[in-house]
């Protein structure tokens, strides 16, 4: 490695630990111009490819689609509402590259019904992005009792990634959005379900996508043919932000990620060759710690317990 190289590495790190300055439109930038950044992907590089994004109609998710319509995929957008599927088509365009699916992944009746609609499609998938989100404003449960993040976040993307089993190409990616917002929430194996009130929407939020990180290894092994991988996308500019955190977006406005920024790495991990190495958190195209301090680090057979619980979970009937 060359001297410019271990410097660049530095900074990036340094930029990383900072928060303030790594996660901002600034990081992104000041990133992108070090030495090693990695090649972005080619205009073609997902031609013939199939992809299933979800929470596709804005935000995040809609412009993770277009990017990814834009390296050649076929993307899939799944989404809860229905009467989104034609503005979903109309701001991507071509018709020949976009299909347009109902799924409300609060619903076990609702993912089941979309997975096995797909899979009689007879399409092969290269790539399942899992970028849905919610933040509740109040204690909300799915007919099954269990609070929405955890479902939305958790339990609906690993029911959906086993039902779609059948289609993933070997090697296929699997990509969990998570949130930078994780790395202050420790794994609460004594309240997974997140009962504890009085209800506080950011830190179920933090809670469930600290979850989807401490899984990553074990998902690993639950689909051994399948590169697994989370990524948050620092501070981006989404309408759920603005709905969930309105203080914090209207005091960091300036320096949020906007547009293709803040899916970057997302989009990067699904159509960069050769793929990048699977069971990590990425963030600006390079993997990175899942704890920085032990309070939030657990262990293996914390890890372990926590999958015991969402398989339990997933294969429970609502």
């Amino acid at each position: 490695m060359s001297v410019a190289t271990t410097l660049a590495r530095g900074l990036d790190t340094l930029l990383d630990r900072s928060v303030v300055l790594g996660y901002t439109s600034l990081g992104h930038r000041l990133r992108t111009t070090l030495p090693g950044w990695p090649a972005d992907p080619g205009p073609d590089s997902l031609r013939g490819r199939d992809v299933i994004v979800t929470g596709a109609s804005s935000g995040l998710g809609i412009e993770t689609a277009a990017t990814l319509a834009s390296y050649g995929a076929h993307v899939h957008c799944v989404v809860r509402d229905p009467k989104k599927l034609d503005a979903i088509r109309d701001r991507l365009g071509d018709a020949d590259r976009i299909t347009a699916w109902r799924c409300d992944l609060a619903s076990r009746s609702s993912v089941e019904s979309f997975c096995g609609d797909f899979l009689a499609s007879g399409r092969r998938l290269h790539a399942v992005v899992h970028n849905a989100g919610v933040m509740p404003a109040t204690h909300s449960l799915d007919g099954a009792g269990r609070e929405l993040s955890m479902v939305v976040h958790v339990l609906a993307p690993v029911l959906m990634t086993d039902l779609l089993a059948p289609a993933l190409d070997p090697g296929a990616r699997v990509v969990f959005v998570t949130s930078g917002g994780m790395y202050a929430q420790a794994l609460r194996l004594d309240d997974l379900p997140y009962d504890e009130l009085p209800y506080r929407p950011s830190v179920a939020y933090a809670r469930s996508k600290r979850a989807q990180v401490e899984l990553l290894g074990p998902l690993g092994g639950r689909w051994p043919s399948v590169q697994v991988y989370a990524t948050h996308p620092g501070w981006a500019s989404s309408p759920g932000l603005d709905e969930g955190l309105p203080t914090f977006t209207r005091l960091l406005r300036p320096l949020l990620r906007q547009g293709r920024a803040g899916v970057d790495t997302t989009t990067w991990l699904v159509a960069t060759e050769p793929a990048a190495p699977g069971g990590g958190l990425w963030h600006d195209r390079r993997e990175r710690p899942t704890s920085y301090v032990a309070a939030t680090r657990p262990s293996a057979a914390e890890r372990e317990q926590l999958y015991a619980w969402v398989d339990e979970q997933v294969a429970r009937e609502n």
